[in-house]
């Protein structure tokens, strides 16, 4: 046994079963006393408290702690380090294995959960961070499935309990290759292979906390983000990128051109065939540009979908030249011009992941590899069969085809570049271009940093923590809800903006839906967008054809947006026992209060 003392916790530490005892300076005492454990990739489990074990105790100028290592019975070697940092009793787990052949090792479990089960209902709850976030309450068991870190599962690596006041923060500090899986109310981190080996030593980081809730999570975690570097604010983002200015408080228009949907894909209509091709004319989208500046809409970022040579999702990446039966070149750059004489900012749908076969330069060397030596494979998309492009080789397509926007006179303001903020980091197993997952994350911020460089506005899907060094926009960043798709989702557990809590002034996230909306994509049907747009600061999107009332409507969402875009959302509060009435307080001061059944809001 061990005993491990910071300043103000203990830890009591059994170094043959791997469990630990933390008790806080109140008396609040928190567990693990789970089985750590490495899983093989044939499926058979060795646990360390059934390994031979060797500790020694380790200490520097500026922690305490033990090292164990524990010798499976397979012959892989776990290597651990357990220590307190004591200027603030940061707590962190260290794993590295020895001795592992490549693809042999599918998850190693190091440390295992804090034990949370059997916690009384109304004494506490799990804060996770699935999309913009979720609160468990205690007594309900967590009915999600596993999760991956830097995808919609977890759009930040964190997650952390609250019981009776005191709690726990945990950050995976080596976040790319992690995972957590989800045993009735205890989340327990698991870290995978990067390219098939354990190949670096793997880190876990926890704080504990007094008298603390969610918000002094998503303050932690930005504070440790802040001391490594990596906060990039909106700011910050402006410095860099001029045009960005523009986007702060403006609305959003989502509009396409035109579609293509290949036999081959999931989306084909075999009893309407007509539905599977169509088009609207550049030329038409600019006049109803113009029309709704008539009615009132004074600024706008046009997303523009479907301005490739087969439309939506096609061909990629190679979408050249623009639908010649909208008007070609000539009638994109017409809409591009129209946008701009109206103040609009012009930008574009664009994709670099999706790697379809019957793109002109598709060569299946160029797609993402497996171990096996086999390709992903999709057909789900109106372009059909596609692969994915390895993420290495992106950011040269970014440049060769802004060059082409450039030598056609198309002037591009904004781009989008689908799904590289919400799918999972990939790997790729091809000897000629490998790839790890936090090699994906830096070839994906290369590409939104090209764009950037060229005074483009990049935005991607959703708002992952990797992605935040670049990106600026995102399509939406809303809840997770029991279907997702469907206006009548219920929420899981209780939702919260924990991603706001920690990235609001970092990155614009609208919300679809005006006043009289209730429902969406991602929002809980009882609920209107609009509304967490105004609590949460953000600006909300405007249909193409809005009248005059729903232009209004968008005008007043988005001059809240505009004020608190660069402000730090400092709390967020629930008001009653029923969740229905919230408040969010920012750093200028400026307080939100709003309730979702009247559908009415107060800005102070």
């Amino acid at each position: 046994m061990f005993t491990i003392q910071g300043k103000r916790i203990t830890i009591a530490a059994d170094p043959a079963k791997a469990t630990f005892t933390f008790t806080l300076a109140s008396g609040a005492v928190w567990t693990m006393a789970g089985r750590p454990y490495v899983e093989l990739t044939d499926g058979s489990v060795y646990y360390l408290d059934e390994a031979e074990m060797q500790c020694t105790e380790r200490k520097t100028g500026t922690w305490h702690g033990y090292g164990a290592d524990y010798t499976l019975s397979c012959g892989l070697i776990l290597h651990t380090l357990v220590y307190i940092e004591e200027t603030r009793d940061d707590i962190y787990f260290v794993n590295r294995m020895e001795g592992d052949t490549r693809g042999q090792v599918q998850f190693v479990s190091f440390p295992s959960a804090v034990d949370f089960n059997g916690t009384e209902p109304g004494h506490g709850y799990t804060v996770l961070p699935r999309m913009q976030g979720t609160l468990i309450p205690a007594g309900s068991p967590i009915r999600i499935w596993d999760g991956t870190i830097y995808e919609r599962d977890a759009y930040m690596p964190m997650f952390g309990q609250v019981r009776d006041g005191s709690g726990y923060l945990a950050v995976y500090d080596t976040p790319y290759d992690a995972k957590y899986k989800l045993r009735d109310e205890n989340v327990e981190p698991l870290f995978r292979t990067s390219l098939g080996f354990m190949a670096y030593p793997r880190k876990m980081l926890y704080r504990f906390f007094e008298n603390c809730d969610y918000n002094d999570f998503a303050h932690s975690y930005r504070d440790y983000l802040a001391e490594r570097g990596q906060m990039y604010t909106l700011a910050e983002k402006c410095a860099k990128n001029p045009a960005v200015e523009r986007l702060i408080g403006a609305p959003i228009i989502h509009e396409g051109i035109a579609v293509h949907i290949s036999p081959e894909s999931d989306y084909y209509n075999k009893e309407d065939p007509a539905r599977n091709d169509y088009h609207t004319s550049f030329a038409t989208r600019a006049e109803q540009l113009r029309a709704l500046r008539a009615r009132g809409l004074e600024e706008a970022y046009i997303h523009l979908d479907g301005w490739g040579n087969h439309g939506y999702d096609n061909l990629h990446p190679d979408p050249f030249p623009p639908h010649e039966a909208a008007g070609g070149a000539e009638g994109m750059k017409l809409l591009s011009d129209t946008a701009r004489e109206l103040g609009y900012i012009f930008g574009i749908h664009d994709q670099y992941r999706d790697y379809y076969y019957d793109a002109p330069s598709f060569d299946m060397n160029n797609a993402m590899e497996n171990i096996d030596g086999s390709h992903p494979y999709c057909s789900v998309w109106y372009g059909g069969p596609h692969s994915w492009l390895c993420a290495t080789l992106a950011p040269e397509y970014v440049r060769r085809n802004y060059d082409e926007f450039e030598r056609l006179g198309i002037t591009i303001e904004g781009s989008y570049l689908d799904v590289f903020s919400v799918v999972c980091l990939d790997e790729c197993f091809n000897p000629e271009h490998p790839m790890t997952r936090k090699q994906c994350a830096d070839s994906r911020n290369e590409c939104l940093n090209i764009l950037t460089s060229r005074g483009i506005i990049p935005s991607s899907e959703e708002t992952l923590g990797c992605m935040m060094q670049s990106q600026v926009l995102c399509h939406h960043a809303p809840f997770f809800t029991t279907n997702l798709g469907s206006s009548t989702a219920e929420a899981v557990g209780i939702p919260i903006p924990l991603y706001n809590l920690v990235y609001h002034d970092c990155v614009v996230i609208p919300w679809i839906g005006g006043k009289a909306i209730r429902g969406g994509w991602g929002i809980p049907g009882n609920d209107c967008p609009w509304i967490h747009a105004v609590l949460n600061g953000n600006p909300v999107y405007c249909s193409i054809l809005a009248d005059e009332g729903q232009v209004a409507d968008v005008k007043e969402a988005c001059a809240i947006a505009k004020k608190l875009a660069k402000q730090q959302m400092v709390k967020h509060e629930f008001l009653d026992d029923t969740h229905r009435k919230q408040r969010t307080t920012w750093a200028d001061g400026t307080v939100v209060e709003v309730d979702f059944d009247a559908n009415t809001y107060n800005v102070k």
